[in-house]
């Protein structure tokens, strides 16, 4: 009989299952009331005395070899179920990595570039960091020129000649310093300027300014390049451009289009006028094309500037600025229908 027990043992020992249905049998079949375990402790009054002590022994060997077995192979048949829950059968595909969804501002931004790379823009860019004279002095705003105060700046304390651009027509001073006419290039990018955070403005936006140089250029020229931007920007053909100032641009306007009155939303945007401004814009004066070594004699051009965020905010329905970089996410994946 203590040989039969070994025999047990033995089988015990050796047995292995990842499942938990064959690890619960195993169980069942040696320590259940009905199992074998039981069967030799009921033997047990029928062994002679002179084995009872070696019979005893061997019957507590099996069912210690026995609980030991159930309970390692049950916290590895739990690790393996917690390891397929996290990861999965790792033999099937990977599952899509879900799409993101690109900002407004960048939706906007690539659709004025496309719009006007159409009619030979190409795309200009420079530092956010600026000096005074590609800021300031090339765009004829001398030191203390009162139309400084137009942009209240960020000046880099160490040194007052440093600043974070106000606009980015410094790119449009750069560009002219390269390269020769005929120049048709267009600037995105970030600008700064100290203004108080509310949700019509912010310390921070972002401008898309063009520049046209060429032997020739007219007023007219300006205003039919803004005519097809506003028609395939907005589906809008009806503009209008009223005298203005700007201090690099001789004469100025600003560039109004008219938006319509057909819903209660048009009439808060435009006042009840159905007109909507939406850039500045002018023929380059010649002093800024002097200061960038163009020949204001033989070349001539127009300039314009808008922004992006205010686009942006029209063409979307956002009514506060200040979500375009707060980056809430469920902002943001409203703008996935639109990649």
């Amino acid at each position: 009989m203590i040989d039969k027990i070994k025999e047990y043992i033995a089988e015990v020992e050796s047995f292995s299952s990842k499942s938990k249905e064959e690890i619960e049998t195993f169980r069942i079949k040696f320590s259940g009331k009905k199992g074998i375990i039981n069967d030799f402790f009921a033997e047990f009054k029928n062994v002679a005395n002179d084995q009872k002590k070696d019979f005893g022994q061997a019957i507590n060997a099996l069912k210690i070899a026995t609980e030991a077995k159930v309970v390692a192979l049950k916290e590895k048949a739990e690790a393996n179920e917690e390891e397929k829950g996290v990861y999965g059968d790792l033999t099937r595909p990977a599952a899509a990595i879900p799409l993101g969804a690109r900002h407004p501002i960048s939706l906007v931004k690539n659709r004025i570039i496309e719009i006007f790379s159409r009619i030979g823009f190409n795309v200009s860019e420079g530092p956010e960091i600026e000096d005074d004279w590609h800021n300031f002095s090339a765009l004829n705003l001398p030191e203390y020129h009162p139309a400084r105060d137009m942009q209240d700046t960020f000046f880099i304390q160490t040194d007052p000649d440093i600043l974070l651009r106000t606009h980015t027509s410094s790119v449009q001073v750069r560009y002219m310093e390269e390269n020769k006419p005929p120049i048709r290039t267009i600037s995105p990018g970030r600008v700064y300027r100290n203004e108080a955070i509310s949700a019509r403005s912010h310390c921070f936006f972002h401008q898309v300014e063009g520049l046209y140089i060429d032997k020739d250029v007219s007023f007219a020229d300006l205003k039919q390049t803004l005519q097809y931007f506003t028609t395939e920007m907005f589906g809008k053909s009806k503009i209008r451009l009223r005298p203005s100032y700007f201090p690099f641009t001789e004469p100025s306007a600003e560039v109004d289009v008219y938006w319509g009155l057909e819903t209660e939303t048009d009439y808060k945007m435009t006042k009840g006028t159905g007109w909507l401004e939406i850039m500045g814009c002018g023929m380059v004066d010649p002093n800024v094309l002097k200061n960038c070594n163009i020949d204001p004699e033989e070349y001539s051009g127009f300039a314009f500037g808008m922004g992006i965020d205010r686009i942006a905010l029209l063409l979307y329905g956002i009514t506060d600025i200040r979500m375009l970089s707060e980056n809430d996410t469920r902002f943001l994946e409203q703008f996935k229908a639109t990649l």
